[in-house]
């Protein structure tokens, strides 16, 4: 079959807006932003309608106060509280949305969750109400700031009728069972939002994010996207998402219950692989899908054996039904070669196929049984196991047929039976290891696993070789472990540790090894050729990032890093040994490359520092040469102020008389 985006494709958009207090200044935002979404969507196409909508919670405790007051008006200037309400049909006359917006007031609840569940089933099922059409890509862009209430939170209010998942608008546009019934699940939303091929948007804020991408992953064609505190990024989220949704085709199918359907595709171009989505497409673009059907058994039941099931595009209400005649009989089941009341039937029956179909009331495989001697007690005592306590008939596991066990099957339609002569044995209950029964080592043997004879164990997980626990040299474990179960049990003072405790924290290990196929297969460097390392490196996957963190909680994941000899960058990756001791390498697509050094920013820097060393250097030199000859100036002056001339004296000149003085002369006689 083949897929194609339209042009002009009609689209219905209805805003599902929470418009508690808090999200007062979000309504502002959008009533100015109403004429640029109309305008955006008209650009990508002309057949376009614009639906408004609000919500809040249920009106009763504890969701919203019912203190009369409160009830009149919650808060300053708010409207009543309501659960949801249809402000405007979808309309071509995306004029009206700016109006209906502004005209609309917030309300106000009590608790953080709001109602917007409820709102969500009503905008979805109240199809003449909000104006859906049935050929149109139908998008419901939910807004808020909050959590959600659902199925059993209406118990704290006292509701516990379920939701029923039907259109209940009164004449003023209000949900009238909001006080009536509970929120509905998770479940009956996805249901309804995929049986009308709706694509929900979230745009919610940022603390809400992971909540809301949590729920998008139940919920079929949803989006969950980041919305500004304002709501001023509303144009850019809606035209993002809308080109997100409209650019992928994902084929599901419905009805198909029992039923295998693979898809084949090329998408695009390229090879043709197994997947049911196609991506990156544009307006015009065809995709061709090769469907493939196949059913595991025929229904008992003759009526069930023709049936229709559909494949449709997530998000549109395009599908192809396929009715299915499903051919359960042979050619020998035919009238024509049917034999009736056959001699080899006892005559109690229809030979066909070399068996017999025995008559009503008759059974065995020459309807030998009489089927009204089936409950005497005679033929029932033989079915009772006389190993067994409880008298119970075939174990509780068949039915006693002329004395006979028939045993049931394990699950309806199963081919898988009980077994034993009392329907005493399930082959299929042993042990599992690696998924699979008695780990794919031995048989199932009435519940206890009979391994083959190179393994042991209660689900025959051991081998009892010793060949997996042998390092490349033939010692068992390295010498410092034991061999348990196939694996190597390293000693804890050891410091080994690995499959065969040949790695330890000094050893090249498997870093060694697996550096070229990192290389080549992460970057196309190193020494394998391009043929060796698909021979070599196919146990090599590429991720774009290693959580260091990660690694270092796992055990069973080490880590690698080396210096990449050609670009001087380190690289990284990760080995990790799965089943069989296989190894695993994981390698980190980028490298970490160190800052390339700039040359003559270097040498100008060496330059410029040599001058201004010298600088400095001459500026202390005159600095202390402008101080010393300051002082010293000071100094002269100050000597010169200290200095005492007498005017009359000359020191140089020297008197022509001497003046002797005798000291005894004044002496008293």
């Amino acid at each position: 079959m083949t897929f194609r985006l339209a042009e002009n494709y009609p689209v219905d958009l209805y805003y599902l807006m929470d418009l508690s207090n808090s999200m007062a200044d979000d309504k502002e935002k959008l009533a100015a932003l109403g004429n640029k979404i109309a305008a955006s969507m008209s650009n990508i196409t002309k057949n376009f309608r614009l639906g408004f909508g609000s919500f809040v919670d249920k009106v009763v405790m504890p969701y919203v106060s019912t203190v009369p007051s409160k009830l009149n008006s919650p808060c300053p200037g708010c409207e009543p509280p309501y659960s949801f309400k249809n402000q405007l049909k979808l309309d071509t006359d995306t004029t009206l949305f700016e109006e209906y917006v502004r005209r609309a007031r917030v309300s106000g609840n009590l608790d953080a969750p709001e109602g917007g569940f409820d709102a969500i089933m009503q905008a979805v099922m109240c199809k003449n109400d909000i104006g859906w059409r049935d050929q149109a890509r139908k998008m419901l862009l939910f807004s808020t700031d909050a959590g959600f209430h659902f199925a059993g939170d209406g118990k704290l209010g006292g509701i516990v009728k379920p939701n029923d998942g039907a259109c209940h608008l009164g004449n003023d546009g209000k949900y009238t069972e909001a006080e009536n019934q509970d929120y509905p699940s998770v479940s009956q939303i996805s249901t309804k939002i995929r049986e009308n091929s709706v694509n929900m948007i979230f745009a919610v804020t940022e603390d809400q994010l992971p909540v809301y991408n949590r729920l998008s992953k139940y919920i079929e064609g949803s989006e969950a996207t980041k919305l500004a505190n304002d709501s001023s990024n509303i144009v850019l989220v809606i035209e993002q998402n809308y080109k997100r949704i409209t650019s992928k085709v994902q084929m599901n199918t419905q009805f198909a219950e029992n039923i295998t359907v693979k898809f084949r595709s090329s998408c695009k171009g390229g090879e043709m692989v197994e997947t049911n989505v196609c991506e990156k497409l544009s307006i015009g673009d065809s995709v061709t899908f090769e469907v493939s059907v196949s059913v595991d058994e025929c229904p008992a039941d003759p009526a069930k054996r023709s049936r229709t099931f559909s494949v449709y595009p997530v998000g549109l209400s395009e599908k192809l039904d396929i009715t299915l005649d499903l051919i359960c009989e042979c050619d020998c089941e035919s009238p024509d070669n049917e034999v009736k009341n056959s001699d080899m039937c006892n005559k109690e029956g229809t030979y066909e196929c070399g068996q017999c179909t025995c008559d009503k009331g008759r059974y065995g495989k020459q309807c030998e049984c009489d089927g009204s001697q089936s409950s005497s007690e005679k033929s029932l005592e033989q079915c009772f196991n006389p190993n067994s306590t409880s008298k119970v008939i075939c174990s509780g596991r068949g039915e006693c047929i002329c004395g006979v066990c028939d045993c049931y099957p394990r699950r309806a339609h199963s081919a898988l039976k009980y077994s034993g002569k009392y329907c005493h044995c399930d082959d299929y209950s042993c042990s599992y290891h690696n998924n699979q029964l008695c780990g794919g080592h031995g048989r199932c043997n009435c519940g206890n696993c009979e391994c083959n004879d190179d393994y042991k164990g209660d689900a025959c997980e051991c081998p009892k070789s010793n060949q997996t626990c042998l390092t490349t040299g033939g010692v068992l474990c390295n010498g410092v472990g034991e061999c348990v179960c196939g694996v190597c049990k390293c000693n804890a003072d050891s410091h080994f540790k690995g499959p065969t405790c040949e790695e330890c924290p000094t050893c090249p290990g498997k870093c060694q090894e697996n550096k070229n196929c990192a290389l080549c297969r992460g970057f196309e460097t190193g020494d394998y050729t391009a043929a060796e390392c698909k021979e070599k490196c196919d146990h090599v996957t590429l991720v774009n990032t290693i959580n260091e963190d990660e690694v270092n909680q796992n055990d069973q994941k080490n880590m690698c890093q080396f210096s990449d000899e050609e670009d001087d960058c380190r690289y990284f990756f990760t080995y990790e040994y799965k089943e069989n001791n296989k190894v695993v390498v994981e390698v980190q697509k980028t490298k970490v490359c160190p800052e390339s050094v700039n040359i003559l920013a270097i040498i100008l820097g060496t330059i410029g520092g040599i001058v201004l060393v010298g600088l400095i250097l001459l500026l202390i030199w005159k600095l202390y040469t402008t101080i010393h000859d300051r002082r010293e100036f000071a100094k002269f002056e100050k000597e010169t102020q200290n200095a005492k001339w007498d005017t009359e004296d000359n020191p140089l000149y020297n008197p022509a008389t001497t003046t002797f003085h005798n000291p005894a002369f004044d002496q008293p006689k």
